[in-house]
């Protein structure tokens, strides 16, 4: 247990202290043998102190209630408030107490009322009950208390540990965003740098002056691979439809692969431009790793509450599972609300879907009802 924690329960047990005056005040103004002086010291003591020490183990950070302890505290202050009479009847508020921190729910309120109960008949026996009435109630108001209290610091515990959790989720979603928009980034420059090598060593004899613009394309898609995964190691990297379209156009006419693509998309919300901008690039960067197409199509359709992107092709198709690049898709695209599809194509090839929402304000004035797919 911290030892901080355990100074600050003891803290909470000091203020019930204020009621030892009385019983201190008997031993000191009424005359007894001393053996019996020296015996109700000794027992106040030892009554103090394993009181403060149940309230330093107190409030939830032990997994068995203080049997021990509270049987102590009960059985040494019944004794003294009998034995010694009404001055030490106070001693039942610090049971009642004890009773609201370490004992389980369903046993605290019968423990309390059973602390009441002998204070009121210690009093009563001694003619001062209508007197100093205040000591049973003081028992019963010491609970409600104490009871409220231990019930804010579970709840503070509880708070502690749900923020604790969703501090570790932060940093785990964190983690997958970062993971995702590098391989969404690198997989496509990579990939275009490599084809662009490819064709560049083919040209080199044939055609220098050709080679040594494929090569300024390669130092280009280096550059500009590199400012992207600085943008993304900041957060502010922002794909885009049109920006992905003209990398896409490029990446493909190097691997000799024809492109049918839409006129300018119209403008679209940030949150979705962004998504189909990510769905493209994912799109190209699969055909020219894995397809041996010939062509790719891409296909846009914009309506007033949603938006689709679909981009096919020619080549191989197939129906994999999905990789790491078509499961972030999905994230991303469910993070706005929409739909991924992708399977073989029907005519041959392979099919890449994306359906988008629009709401609200964003519809209003963003996108007209206007159908601009490409032929």
């Amino acid at each position: 247990m911290d030892p901080r924690n355990r100074w600050q329960r003891l803290g909470w047990a000091v203020p019930w202290l204020l009621f030892q005056v009385f019983p201190i005040a008997d031993l000191v103004s009424t005359s007894r043998p001393l053996l019996v002086q020296v015996a109700a010291a000794g027992g106040l003591i030892a009554f103090t102190v394993v009181y403060l020490g149940i309230f330093g183990d107190a409030f939830g950070e032990r997994r068995d209630w203080p049997r021990a302890p509270l049987a102590v505290v009960a059985v040494l202050g019944v004794g003294l408030a009998v034995w010694l009479g009404p001055a030490w009847a106070g001693l039942m508020i610090y049971i009642s107490a004890a009773a609201s921190v370490g004992l389980p729910q369903r046993w605290v309120w019968p423990a309390v009322l059973g602390a009441a109960g002998v204070c009121a008949a210690v009093l009563a026996t001694h003619g001062v009950l209508g007197d100093v009435f205040i000591l049973p109630v003081m028992c019963v108001l010491t609970a409600f208390a104490l009871r409220g209290m231990r019930q804010l610091v579970s709840v503070n515990a509880e708070l502690v540990v749900a923020r604790e959790e969703l501090a570790r989720n932060a940093v785990a979603e964190e983690r997958m965003r970062f993971a995702r928009d590098l391989h969404d980034l690198l997989g496509h420059s990579l990939s275009l740098i490599a084809l662009k090598s490819e064709l560049a060593g083919r040209l080199a004899e044939r055609d220098p002056a050709r080679a040594r613009q494929e090569m300024a394309d390669v130092e280009s898609a280096a550059r500009r691979a590199l400012a992207e995964v600085r943008d993304a190691v900041s957060g502010y990297r922002q794909v885009s439809l049109a920006q992905s379209l003209v990398e896409a156009r490029s990446a493909l006419r190097a691997a000799g692969i024809a492109l049918k693509a839409p006129p300018p998309a119209p403008p679209l919300p940030g949150p979705v431009d962004a998504v189909l901008g990510w769905v493209l690039r994912e799109a190209t960067t699969n055909v020219l790793r894995h397809s041996g197409a010939r062509s790719v199509t891409v296909a846009f359709a914009a309506a007033e509450d949603a938006v689709e992107l679909t981009v096919s092709d020619d080549g191989r198709g197939g129906d994999a599972a999905a990789g790491a690049g078509l499961s972030g898709l999905a994230e991303r695209v469910a993070a706005v609300g929409g739909r991924l599809a992708h399977g073989p194509n029907p005519g041959g090839g392979f099919r890449l879907a994306v359906a988008v929402p629009l709401t609200g304000a964003v519809a209003a004035g963003c996108v007209p009802a206007a159908d601009v797919a490409a032929p």
